[in-house]
């Protein structure tokens, strides 16, 4: 597979604008293990290799365990993930999914019971700028496997 248009070069001043979201992101206060999760997850959803690759590679430099990767996709059969991890697992697919239909009230208040109404909003703005992401890597085919992550203090992973 051959790269389309490498859009970082193309659109320098766009990146920038949507690099400064994901930076507000990062210093919001969520958990960067979290991001990860939610990260990948909504990849998957979207079929974005070069963002699985990406931020598999992140959730390990982090201390992410490989059980808790590979049962992401399948995270409500598995025991692996805390109460709180799930309800933003469970946004995550309504969120990136959201043309199935509106997001059920029953939804909202499960998350909103593990996720303060400052942490909801920045966590849908984390899914924003990675559905972003993901589409403009499927649109130009960022080649997958050329992500380098930079290790980052270890975290120990709850629920395990």
């Amino acid at each position: 597979m051959d790269e389309r248009i490498n859009y970082g070069k193309v659109a320098p001043e766009g990146i920038r604008a949507l690099s400064g979201l994901e930076a507000y992101v990062r210093s919001s206060g969520l958990e960067p293990g979290l991001l990860d999760l939610v990260k990948t997850r909504a990849s998957q959803l979207n079929g974005c290799a070069y963002c699985i690759d990406m931020h598999t590679k992140d959730a390990r430099a982090g201390g992410e365990t490989e059980q808790r990767l590979y049962g992401l996709s399948a995270w409500r059969e598995t025991p692996f993930y805390t109460d709180r991890e799930r309800a933003a697992l469970a946004w995550t697919e309504a969120v990136t999914l959201i043309s199935h239909g509106p997001i059920p009230d029953a939804l909202y208040q499960e998350a909103r019971r593990h996720l303060s109404e400052k942490e909801l909003v920045d966590l849908t703005l984390a899914l924003i700028a990675i559905n972003a992401w993901n589409r403009l890597s499927i649109s130009f085919r960022t080649v997958p496997g050329t992500y380098r992550s930079t290790p980052r203090r270890k975290e120990v992973p709850t629920g395990v």
